[in-house]
């Protein structure tokens, strides 16, 4: 096998290993997967305006996130299920990010739970990305966990009041595999089982996501924890606003991999607009569509703090696991490393947003 170099060889080992059912659950989107399609190729869009004859010759890719120093703004994004990809799963993706010093989210919906994660990965800077179901004590429960085992952020999602249109899962009728189950529920199946031998998790749980979720829930979740609160699902710069007001402590730009509304921005499009909306009130984040280390220094120029990615990790991990994670990783702190010197930078504080443009301004510079 020839070496795998980028993030694309990886993924396409992937495409080429895993089983189909869920190979599919991880690389579909909504609808179409128009989403899915631009997020990535919406960064191919942007140009870098590189500067010359600057003094490169040592380079720092550390910055700081909620007060806390990391060693790069790449950090990796909640995707759940991972086991289907190793059987390490989460574990070896977030003792990735603790070699890495960088942040790791979980997933609520993990295959391992908040304690194991914990304990395999205990200096990781890690945070919880959270759902407020309609039964508030479930929701509760795991912040309350999570606290506990030293997480550092509560990542709330807030664009799936319903679970998106994903064919691919329907055409596939998608399952959870026997061997895996949805670690942080456990005490919730035991339940289940003991009132019916025909366990539906997975059903439960949708029926638990809350439709009637508003502005004023983020006041309760306020009320109930003193970890910070970032927002993720924000796409437009009136929301922006609205999450400054509640004064949440981060939003990340996210349409959640193109899996829920098909046809919506990608999320690299809507960047600069939420952060100019903002004007440095709050920390901006995003994810979607970045394999490449030019993508990370594009969305830096246009107003993120920093950017998370979630496919190639699981690219990563099903290639080899926690190794295979930790070079993915490598592979994007690299090649951003090479952008930020051919671009002039030495420090992240050096990018301005000058310095990348979209291409349907090109004519006027």
């Amino acid at each position: 096998m020839e070496p795998l170099v980028c993030v694309d060889d990886y993924e396409k080992y992937a495409f080429s290993f895993l089983p189909r059912k869920n190979l599919d659950f991880y690389r579909s989107g909504a609808g179409a997967e128009i989403t899915l399609h631009d997020n990535k190729k919406a960064f191919q869009r942007y140009r870098i305006r590189p500067r010359i004859l600057r003094d490169v010759s040592r380079r720092d890719l550390s910055t700081t996130v909620l007060g806390q120093k990391i060693s790069m703004p790449i950090g990796i994004a909640p995707t759940s299920l991972q086991k289907m990809a190793h059987p390490d799963g989460e574990i070896a993706s977030a003792k990735a990010a603790e070699q890495l010093g960088t942040i790791f989210i979980l997933s609520t919906a993990s295959n391992s739970t908040i304690e194991e994660v914990s304990e395999a990965a205990p200096n990781c800077v890690k945070w919880f990305q959270l759902y407020v179901f309609k039964d508030r004590n479930v929701t509760r429960n795991l912040i309350e966990r999570a606290e506990r085992a030293g997480f550092e952020a509560l990542v709330l999602t807030v664009d799936l009041p319903v679970i998106g249109i994903r064919l691919a899962d329907k055409r596939n009728k998608f399952m959870l595999p026997e061997n895996i189950e949805y670690a942080n529920f456990k005490e919730i199946a035991h339940e289940l089982k003991n009132k019916n031998s025909k366990v539906d998790l997975p059903a439960y749980l949708n029926s638990l996501s809350d439709a009637s979720l508003q502005w004023q829930d983020i006041e309760w979740l306020k009320k109930i924890t003193k970890l910070p609160i970032i927002l993720k699902g924000i796409m437009t710069p009136e929301d922006a606003l609205l999450a400054v007001k509640v004064n949440v402590d981060g939003i990340l730009v996210s349409n959640h991999g193109g899996r829920q509304l098909d046809g919506t921005c990608a999320t690299i499009d809507v960047l600069r607009e939420i952060a100019e909306a903002v004007e440095s009130k709050t920390e901006i984040y995003l994810d979607g569509g970045v394999r490449d280390g030019t993508d990370v220094f594009k969305a830096l120029a246009l107003g993120a703090k920093m950017v998370f990615v979630g496919r190639p990790v699981l690219w990563g991990l099903a290639y080899d696991g926690e190794k295979g994670v930790k070079d993915v990783m490598e592979i994007l702190k690299r090649e951003f490393d090479t952008t930020l010197a051919l671009s002039g930078c030495s420090t992240i504080n050096d990018i301005r947003s000058n310095m990348v443009v979209h291409e349907s301004q090109l004519s006027k510079i």
